[in-house]
């Protein structure tokens, strides 16, 4: 565990977003990070198809960062991902 500092403007919004949200603060910045470092990883994919990746991950383990950096496009927990999201 580590401290990160942030400006009190999004300490303000990570407030305001935890209780929206029912989630402690430390939890909504962790969701934040999480969703932020898996679209940058997955540029393609949008913000549901990042949170099933989510729900898979917490399925088989826990999130595995050597296992999402290795995912490619063919893989099929993106292609899952994809095709789930593709009737909108």
């Amino acid at each position: 565990m580590g401290i990160v500092k942030i400006s009190e403007g999004m300490h303000e919004h990570l407030r305001v977003a935890s209780d929206a949200l029912s989630r402690s603060i430390n939890a909504q910045a962790e969701h934040w990070m999480r969703i932020g470092m898996l679209a940058e990883l997955h540029p393609n994919l949008d913000h549901s198809d990042l949170c099933r990746l989510l729900v898979r991950a917490e399925l088989a383990g826990g999130l595995d960062l050597h296992q999402l950096c290795n995912l490619t496009p063919d893989s099929p927990s993106l292609q899952l991902a994809a095709a789930s999201g593709a009737g909108k």
